[in-house]
């Protein structure tokens, strides 16, 4: 019989219980669910700045690349 659970491991509690989990291998199989945001083939270094650019220009109100 099994038991499944989310934990949010956002929060130090979180992640300290999933720490006490791991140490018990036989007792509990911990999976962790795989990225669904990051495409097959990944970003390319092009996309990175201009993501990072449109970030800080949304936080910032203005354009940084005029920067």
């Amino acid at each position: 019989m099994y038991a499944t659970a989310q934990i949010d491991i956002t929060r130090p509690a979180g992640r300290k219980l999933v720490r006490e989990l791991e140490k018990h291998t036989r007792v509990v199989r911990i999976n962790y669910p795989l990225p669904t945001a990051v495409p097959a083939a990944g970003y390319t270094l092009d996309e990175v700045r201009e993501m990072g650019y449109n970030k800080l220009s949304a936080y910032y109100g203005v354009d940084v690349r005029e920067l």
